[in-house]
């Protein structure tokens, strides 16, 4: 028997199937929600290589009544849901006054209302129980917006305001029930293979890139162990942070910078996508094209998911500057 039974919606590719892959090797049983059977079937061979239970359910997360429907099966067939991962997402690449409207709310319907529809189905069948974690997978543009990707900032931001409210709901009704926000960087992943896109050049993550493993690994940690909050990443620190200090500014940077950052006018592989309305077929994998410029290990995601031994350091950091200007202080007096 495993440790759980928990639900990844978006798991076959990118990120949301390193997080598959990570569960799996933890020893969990996991559930994926997404729409390409292909995907489906490699993710879930992933999870029964390590001996746990699997099961791919196709599901389009933006119908709730599908997102519903696939949560019944995946109690039936695999037990209580313990966990469950929103992550699901697609993209539109482009500025917003040439994007089709019906793209950009099919963008906002996914990457927002899945999210919607993923939070109601896992609540409505772990509010009963009295016990349950559901993790949000959001992104430093939750805080911040970007040119070129209006639509994915939105429901980025949106997903931010719907947790916070439903986390003081859960606060006030004194449930048990954990809702957790994880907050990304720029990832190697394959969503920059199949976005939507009106660019010149082949779409890319904004550098420093991430490879999604490490990104996977805080999620699952947080699965696991509940925070409130977490930012991966330095530069997810530094664009929070700096964007309350002066938004002003990363107006100017971004305005300046944002479109050339977010193109790889030397990547001259096709595009395979897009996936926006359709699920595009084969099993891709959790990596883009972008391996060759990806990060494995940060001190910044090291540190989050060593934290006894990173607040010792730093506290016996803080006594020895302590200890040494009082005892310049004494020499000076």
């Amino acid at each position: 028997m495993g440790k759980g039974v928990a639900v990844v919606t978006g798991g076959t590719a990118g990120l949301g199937r390193a997080i598959v892959r990570e569960l799996a090797a933890r020893d969990w049983d996991v559930a994926i929600l997404a729409r390409g059977e292909d995907g489906l079937e490699g993710a879930a061979a992933d999870v029964r290589a390590t001996g746990n239970r699997a099961l791919g359910v196709p599901t389009d997360v933006a119908d709730r009544a599908a997102v519903e429907a696939a949560a019944d099966r995946v109690e039936a067939e695999l037990g209580p849901i313990d966990v469950w991962i929103n992550d699901a997402m697609v993209g539109v690449f482009g500025e917003f006054t040439s994007t089709e409207p019906e793209d950009f709310d099919r963008a906002v319907h996914v990457n927002f209302f899945g999210f919607v529809n993923g939070t109601r189905a896992a609540l409505h069948r772990m509010q009963p129980r009295g016990r349950g974690n559901i993790v949000q997978v959001g992104s430093a543009l939750a805080h911040r917006g970007i040119p070129l990707q209006s639509a994915y900032c939105s429901s980025k931001h949106a997903i931010k305001g719907f947790t916070d409210s439903l986390i003081t709901e859960l606060r006030h009704n004194h449930s048990p029930i954990t809702v957790c926000e994880v907050d990304m960087p720029a990832m190697n992943t394959i969503q920059f293979d199949w976005v939507k896109s009106q660019l010149p050049h082949h779409p890319q993550p904004v550098p420093p890139i991430f490879q999604p493993e490490i990104c996977a690994k805080v999620v699952v940690d947080t699965a696991e162990k509940p925070r409130r909050r977490v930012w991966v990443g330095g530069p997810t620190v530094f664009t929070i942070i700096g964007n309350r200090l002066s938004s002003r500014f990363a107006d100017w940077y971004l305005a300046r910078t944002g479109y050339k950052g977010q193109q790889a006018p030397d990547l001259h592989q096709p595009m395979i996508g897009p996936n926006l309305y359709e699920a595009v077929p084969g099993d891709h994998g959790a990596h883009g094209a972008f391996d060759d410029r990806s990060m494995t290990l940060t001190p910044q995601t090291w540190a989050i998911r060593h934290r006894p031994i990173t607040y010792t350091a730093l506290a016996a950091t803080a006594g020895g500057l302590l200890a040494a200007t009082v005892a310049v202080v004494r020499k000076v007096a």
